[in-house]
């Protein structure tokens, strides 16, 4: 689908990088930012996410993505530039030509899932992020978040639409809120995701088994996260009764907790 930037000081700002606009094409998927477009100019063609220069989440998120780039590639997509002015933050990455993969019992892609997640396990966790710790679980665990502590990078996003694969290689994109927590906490939120693309959780923890993370994690600490999990998937669900896609994602966590043994509240 062809778009055009929506202001034009954001096309000015991009341009020392792109040369003249040629084709701006929308991207399919993505809602953390404000434009996300693969653009071509005179130069070629580049991925650029942008979101407008106001205080608050979106900006943060980019600037922390650019911050932690350097640290993931080739893992994923290079940051080539960047752009902050007063009214726009821009990132201009790599274009890669991949799918999204298939999460679904019996996919090809499986395999290359979990080695992704290993890969991510075996960075090294650059320095800025030792300012980012793991909090986001911690209102809904109380004093068991202490066991999503860690010295890991970790993702806390991987679905579909955010590994990507083709015929030779797999990326991992979005990283819009990578923090420092416990390895084991990229593997747990895929449990979730498998089950909610039709494994069920003895499976989808059987998948997991091939990660040194998940196999060195504590049960209690596990059984904590998938408690915190399910609470904040159903608080999200409160807050929004008319989303489908997080009603599938609190019936996820469920399955797992339950799974796990723990009752319908989590505990």
């Amino acid at each position: 689908m062809r778009q055009a930037l929506p202001e034009p000081e954001l096309a000015a700002a991009i341009r020392p990088y792109t040369g003249d606009l040629v084709d701006v094409r929308a991207a399919q998927h993505g809602d953390d930012a404000d434009v996300t477009a693969v653009v071509t100019g005179a130069t070629g063609a580049w991925f650029v996410k942008a979101v407008r220069n106001r205080p608050g989440g979106r900006r943060d998120s980019l600037v922390r993505e650019g911050l932690v780039n350097p640290a993931i590639v080739p893992l994923a997509p290079a940051v080539r530039w960047q752009v902050e002015n007063p009214a726009w933050v821009v990132l201009g990455f790599d274009v890669i030509e991949a799918r999204p993969t298939g999460f679904e019992p019996g996919s090809p892609d499986l395999p290359a899932l979990i080695d992704v997640v290993e890969r991510i396990g075996d960075l090294d966790l650059p320095e800025v992020a030792r300012d980012w710790p793991e909090t986001r679980w911690d209102r809904f665990a109380g004093q068991d978040a202490a066991h999503f502590q860690g010295e890991t990078l970790i993702h806390a996003d991987l679905h579909p639409h955010n590994v990507l694969v083709n015929d030779d290689r797999t990326w991992v994109i979005d990283w819009s809120w990578p923090t420092r927590g416990a390895a084991f906490i990229d593997p747990a939120l895929l449990v979730v995701q498998l089950i909610a693309a039709g494994h069920d959780a003895k499976a989808a923890e059987t998948w997991m088994s091939g990660c040194r993370a998940w196999k060195a994690a504590d049960p209690f600490a596990v059984d904590a996260f998938a408690a915190a999990t399910l609470r904040m998937w159903r608080e999200r669900v409160e807050r929004n009764p008319d989303t489908g896609w997080l009603k599938a994602m609190a019936t996820a966590a469920q399955e797992w907790a339950g799974h796990r043994g723990l009752t319908p509240s989590g505990r």
